[in-house]
């Protein structure tokens, strides 16, 4: 499975921005996907996760109420849509597929990222 996020960007906080993850093979969606994020100096940290149907999502306290995981199987993507953005939300936004939903493990196959700024 090969990952190309899009959709990053520079936003204001309080702003939005929708990233998306399309992914290519015809087994996408037989993959549970996730957001990760990793900011300047810091580990990479988990945002997001959702079942191979869509059925099952799991966000970290950071973002939740905030941000929102999607995916549309006939398209083979996966989106983030991100409300409400803090600076702290500032980071290099990865997605990543797994064989079962997972905040850490299993994540085989990774994007190259995208580069989302919270600033005024």
């Amino acid at each position: 499975v090969q990952l190309v996020e899009s959709g990053g960007g520079l936003v204001q906080p309080g702003g939005s921005l929708r990233l998306s993850c399309a992914g290519s093979g015809r087994t996408f969606n037989t993959y549970a996907m996730g957001w990760f994020r990793q900011a300047p100096g810091k580990e990479r940290e988990f945002v997001a996760t959702i079942s191979w149907n869509g059925g099952t999502t799991y966000y970290a306290d950071s973002v939740k109420g905030r941000f929102t995981i999607s995916r549309d199987n006939t398209k083979n993507t996966v989106s983030l849509q991100m409300n409400r953005l803090k600076p702290e939300d500032t980071a290099i936004y990865y997605c990543a597929a797994a064989l079962i939903p997972s905040t850490s493990e299993g994540y085989d196959y990774w994007g190259q990222g995208t580069q989302v700024t919270v600033s005024s």
